[in-house]
């Protein structure tokens, strides 16, 4: 009796301890969602999401539009969009955004493609190679606010000189959305936070 109660005590101590865990790192990707530190950078890289066949999905295009507009206010004369294929398209995430920018007459010479991505990780990752290539030195990292805690740690863990530019116009924008991306971040982002200690 007294092995069954211990292991029941520390089943709900397990368990408590997971759900601070979890309000604390909630609290700190909620709060990062505020900050925006956009200002002139080399270049920006916009987070892969998804796309629906040759056009950008609602959240991915709220993002291309957020780079559109840095570049158009020049905070950036560069744009790199990521993404590589995914759901068996002909076309990857980044071709489709280069599509998108060019529509939106970005010229051609300042879009730069990283299509090999599956994760935002490697979407840094390989952004980086491509920076080095180009010769840039620094980056705004745009993505939807409550993405920015999460990614702008893996631009850190990649030594990437980044700052956060968050779109003002995701499409997260009621409630419910909202809390279903923060729980979603929160898990995401602790699970970041164990894989960085292993």
């Amino acid at each position: 009796m007294k092995a069954v109660k211990k292991v029941g005590i520390l089943f709900v101590v397990s368990v408590a301890a997971v759900l601070v865990i979890g309000c604390i790192n909630a609290l700190s990707v909620f709060n990062y969602s505020l900050v925006d530190e956009t200002h002139t950078a080399d270049c920006a890289i916009v987070a892969g999401a998804a796309v629906r066949g040759d056009q950008p999905s609602p959240v991915f295009q709220e993002r291309l539009n957020h780079a559109v507009a840095l570049y158009r206010d020049g905070y950036v004369k560069t744009l790199i969009v990521t993404g590589g294929y995914s759901n068996n398209n002909a076309l990857s995430d980044a071709a489709v955004a280069r599509r998108y920018l060019l529509a939106q007459n970005v010229p051609d010479q300042a879009i730069l493609v990283e299509d090999r991505s599956q994760v935002t990780r490697e979407n840094l990752r390989y952004a980086k190679a491509i920076m080095a290539l180009n010769q840039l030195n620094n980056a705004l990292i745009v993505s939807d606010p409550l993405h920015m805690k999460r990614i702008m740690l893996i631009a850190q863990d990649e030594r990437i000189e980044a700052w956060s530019s968050p779109t003002p116009t995701s499409r997260y924008h009621s409630f419910g959305a909202k809390a279903r991306f923060l729980i979603s971040e929160t898990f995401w982002y602790s699970l970041y936070l164990v894989y960085r200690l292993l």
